[in-house]
């Protein structure tokens, strides 16, 4: 029999109050064919555990009402387990406490504090939204309530209990988990769950590339009945880290000749870290000048803090020179006002700002003061959605609308696609052939249909029996493969 059910009509109540030994099983509720909302509910040893509590990132009614209705009970929940603190993969989870939940939510250390920096960022535009939102439609009733909020957050987060690496807890009776460096960003996380009924799964959560300067390469996947494993970038082989960075050099060398500026945006947790590093590893280096670099983001500024109180997961060069996080010639902005005067300044040469896309948040009025100015530079570093700012900057023609107004598109304007914290298919490749013969199962997920399907053929070409791709509502049981043939068995 086919250890894949697809359930997209399953009825939750139900399902929930089936007897207490029935086969482990896990069943997805986000980030399924998608890359958004991470969310997987295990069942087993009659307890109930959610892998990653993830915010849909989408705009619109449907994204805010998957957020807002989960397809359970939260307080049927008896624990919650977050692979690591980036909203996709963290950010409902004051959803799921303000509808009920109270039990523990394990997590390493450092997502444990990046959470308390992430949640509460995430909860200021909630807010705002809501309240932009009312304004717009001049306070008429029914008034847009946020998602959640501060008080939220505060209950949220002081749910979080934080447990050692590659060490082994029993966390409900008859549940244990044990979690290991998954490489992505400070903190994240593969779940491995053991059961004393039988069965066992491994989530890798995001995970991060082999060999990048910043943090460790992940430990090995642990084997599993079932591995679950992201496909962001199936298909996909990455640029090389120290190829990027060469071009991003000679980017701000000729920059700097013509006398203007370098704006990078980028995402607070991940992204501006390993681009600052880049930057200075450069400058220590000689291939550039030292020269002032600017991070404007108060979440940055925040994370920084985080990054040096969790110093020990970083690789040891990393580690022994904290410069990226914040010194002589690195420094944070806080102010608003500061972050004003900084956009006006001809001398400021390197400015990183969030966010990564350019749809909101301080690169905006860097942008309005260099997009149209020959001499200036905009770097992109991460992935550009269709519909950004981002994406429309790299689109053909002359001009570009932000900010109420058509602006020239005079700067130089580049993609550098090798600074993914994501693992590519090489890497997806490496990670998993060790466990051949050792694990059951492969299902793929937070990845488009076409990411995955790439990466589950090659999986197949490497030998892998069984590969899927779930979609939302499907269920896998989690039930021990079968035995290897006895001698007695071939006869």
């Amino acid at each position: 029999m086919s250890l894949f059910r697809g359930r997209p009509g399953y009825n939750a109540s139900m399902k929930l109050n089936q007897e207490h030994g029935r086969t482990p099983t896990i069943t997805f509720w986000g980030a399924a064919r998608a890359v958004s909302g991470s969310m997987h509910l295990v069942e087993a040893e009659g307890r109930r555990v959610l892998l990653d509590c993830g915010l849909n990132q989408g705009r619109g009614d449907e994204a805010r009402r998957r957020n807002s209705q989960f397809p359970f009970h939260p307080r049927q929940i008896d624990a919650v387990i977050l692979s690591h603190a980036h909203i996709d993969h963290s950010g409902n989870l004051p959803s799921l406490v303000r509808q009920g939940f109270h039990g523990p939510v394990y997590c390493t250390a450092p997502t444990r504090d990046l959470l308390d920096v992430m949640l509460v960022d995430s909860a200021r535009i909630q807010e705002e939204e809501a309240a932009h939102e009312n304004i717009r439609q001049h306070y008429r009733e029914p008034w847009r309530e946020p998602l959640y909020t501060l008080a939220d957050v505060t209950a949220a987060t002081g749910l979080a209990r934080a447990i050692p690496w590659r060490t082994k807890h029993e966390i409900l009776p008859g549940v244990h988990l044990t979690l290991l460096n998954a490489g992505h960003v400070l903190g994240s996380a593969m779940v491995h769950l053991t059961f004393d009924s039988g069965g066992s799964v491994a989530f890798t959560g995001d995970l991060g590339r082999r060999g990048m300067p910043v943090l460790k390469s992940p430990d090995p996947v642990p084997p599993a009945n079932v591995v679950i494993c992201e496909s962001t970038y199936g298909g996909d082989v990455h640029q090389p880290i120290v190829q990027a960075t060469a071009q991003l050099i000679e980017i701000v060398q000729r920059t700097i000749v013509r006398g203007g500026r370098v704006l990078i945006p980028a995402f607070s947790l991940g992204r501006t870290q390993l681009i600052v590093h880049q930057l200075c590893a450069a400058m220590r280096g000689g291939e550039l000048e030292w020269m002032p670099i600017y991070v404007d983001s108060p979440l940055a500024a925040d994370i920084a803090e985080v990054y040096r109180r969790h110093a020990e997961g970083l690789r040891p060069p990393a580690r022994q020179d904290l410069e990226f996080l914040g010194g002589k010639w690195v420094r944070y902005i806080r102010e608003y006002e500061q972050s004003l005067r900084l956009s006006r300044n001809p001398e400021a040469r390197i400015i990183v700002a969030s966010s990564g896309m350019c749809e909101a948040g301080r690169i905006l009025h860097h942008l309005k003061n260099a997009i149209d100015d020959p001499r200036c530079a905009v770097v992109l570093v991460s992935y550009q959605a269709a519909g950004t700012l981002g994406r429309k900057m790299l689109d053909r023609g002359p001009m570009v609308r932000f900010l109420g107004k058509d602006w020239n598109k005079w700067a130089e304007i580049t993609r550098l696609e090798g600074f993914s914290a994501h693992a590519d298919q090489p890497d997806f490749l490496a990670y998993l052939q060790p466990l051949l013969g050792k694990a059951g199962k492969i299902c793929l997920v937070h990845g488009e249909r076409e990411r995955a399907e790439a990466l589950a053929n090659a999986l197949r070409e490497q030998g892998w029996p069984d590969v899927c791709m779930p979609s939302i509502g499907d269920e896998v049981e989690l039930a021990p493969p079968l035995a290897a043939p006895t001698a007695q068995d071939k006869r």
